[in-house]
């Protein structure tokens, strides 16, 4: 089971990447949410890996953050969605605004990403809405600035890292380790900076 690729960036698509590791090509589908994320061809890179078995085919699909994955993972155990269609999800909205959707069940938001009809995006809503809450409500929640979401940033990141399954007191540290001042920087640039240090 692969569950990362670190390498050189060899090719690069929208919809699909290859990563030289070692002299061997693996050729990776991702969201275009991962694709607006990477370098240009020759660059180094580092994806989280999601590897899909069948009985005839093995797949591997990459994402830039821990969030997507697990979103990815959260779709793919819907029913009637598969990797494609979880895939062009991720690439029509932002996994935070995904989340937002989700758990105001805003149908008319995910109907309007492209391949998504109205009966999937009811399903995503259905099956999701009670999943997202345990893994994703920190993330979610503590989208709009620390101030409005009535706690401070420290409190949201520690949230958020916790409910994205991180141990309380390694997110602690690495929150201590990059947000100097309790109010510096916005949650979503924190947040990456926390995740970039906790996966050095």
């Amino acid at each position: 089971m692969i569950a990362r690729l670190t390498g050189r960036l060899v090719d690069k698509q929208p919809n699909r990447v290859v990563v030289d590791v070692g002299g061997v090509g693996y050729d990776v589908a991702v969201p275009l949410s991962t694709f607006y994320t990477l370098g240009d061809t020759g660059a180094p890179v580092s994806l989280r890996i999601h590897t899909h078995v069948r009985e005839d085919t093995i797949a591997l699909f990459g994402f830039a953050t821990p969030l997507e994955l697990l979103l990815f993972e959260r779709l793919i155990a819907v029913s009637g969605i598969g990797p494609k269609v979880a895939l062009s999800v991720l690439s029509g909205i932002e996994p935070e605004e995904l989340v937002r959707a989700v758990r105001t069940e805003d149908t008319a938001r995910l109907t309007a990403i492209p391949g998504v009809g109205k009966k999937t995006a009811e399903r995503i809503g259905l099956e999701l809405k009670d999943r997202l809450p345990r893994a994703l409500a920190g993330v979610a929640g503590a989208l709009v600035p620390a101030g409005e979401a009535g706690g401070g940033l420290r409190d949201d990141l520690l949230s958020a890292l916790v409910n994205l399954g991180y141990h309380r007191a390694a997110a602690e540290k690495a929150i201590d380790r990059v947000v100097k001042r309790p109010e510096e920087g916005s949650f979503e640039d924190n947040l990456r900076a926390v995740l970039k240090s906790l996966t050095r």
